[in-house]
């Protein structure tokens, strides 16, 4: 169900150095919502530009009516966002795109970077929540140039998920990529013949070595493509991907309605 809904904001707080968390009270959203979907935000002191700006989900709460998002400090349009304050008003769209599959097969692996964190969050709330027999614990794998980019690492902990980090200066956890821990719990889950499914979200790099993994394990991946979504709903072709289709043609997906989540082995990479 897609709603627009005039949101008022709940919270408005730090997430970590540059990076802001923004509660929003949308029921109808909220009620909508799956992990790994995004919403619209109409922000505040730019309306001469007609276009919204896509966000991640990082938690909704059909209870509570409540939708929150987490971003980053990085250009115009946020710089404006993080001037809005509690109480203000905002035009807020969702839920948009496709998201992750709720169910799973083994130990679920979450890999995130940076502030592709925030779906994974909402995932394991709901994982975490909904737990189905055959669907382990999830467990999150997070990586980021210093300690500063490992976000909401005490979030994940409080729903009960092991985390499990990398910085690329040593700061915090193994001193190198995120894949560096992620490849030895794959290296323990072959050993034990034991089952698994991946999920991720960050830079593409990061992407398409969680999907390479998967495919070369014969285990289910499970892609959040991050692309400029300008409209939200396929208008404007802003957001393609190339995806191979069962026939084994490859076509253009666009990310913001037939996306932003996409199985690791319908993914067609650039180069």
């Amino acid at each position: 169900m897609l709603a627009d809904e005039a949101a008022k904001v709940v919270r408005h707080s730090a997430a970590g150095p540059g990076y802001r968390f923004l509660v929003l009270c949308a029921p109808r959203i909220a009620a909508a919502l799956v992990p790994g979907q995004f919403v619209h935000v109409k922000v505040p002191g730019l309306e001469a530009s007609a276009l919204r700006r896509p966000f991640s989900v990082f938690d909704a709460d059909a209870e509570s009516g409540e939708v929150t998002v987490m971003y980053k400090i990085v250009g115009r349009g946020t710089e404006a966002l993080a001037r809005v304050a509690e109480g203000d008003e905002v035009r807020v769209m969702g839920a948009l795109g496709r998201g992750f599959p709720l169910t799973c097969k083994g130990a679920p692996l979450l890999v995130g970077g940076g502030y592709g964190v925030a779906p994974l969050h909402f995932l394991a709330k709901r994982m975490v929540r909904d737990a189905r027999e055959g669907c382990g614990r999830p467990v999150l794998f997070v990586g980021g140039r210093t300690k500063d980019d490992l976000l909401a690492v005490d979030r994940f902990e409080a729903l009960g998920v092991e985390v499990r980090t990398a910085t690329n200066d040593g700061s915090a956890g193994v001193k190198g990529f995120v894949t560096a821990p992620l490849d030895e719990t794959l290296a323990e889950l072959r050993q034990s013949g034991e089952r698994f499914e991946l999920f991720t979200c960050g830079p593409d790099g990061l992407l398409k070595a969680v999907a390479d993994r998967a495919l070369a394990a014969g285990m289910p991946g499970w892609i959040s493509m991050d692309r400029h979504m300008v409209c939200g709903v396929g208008a404007c072709f802003a957001c393609i991907q190339k995806i191979r289709m069962p026939n084994g043609d490859v076509s253009n997906a666009r990310c913001c309605v037939n996306g932003p989540v996409f199985a690791a082995a319908d993914i067609v990479w650039d180069g």
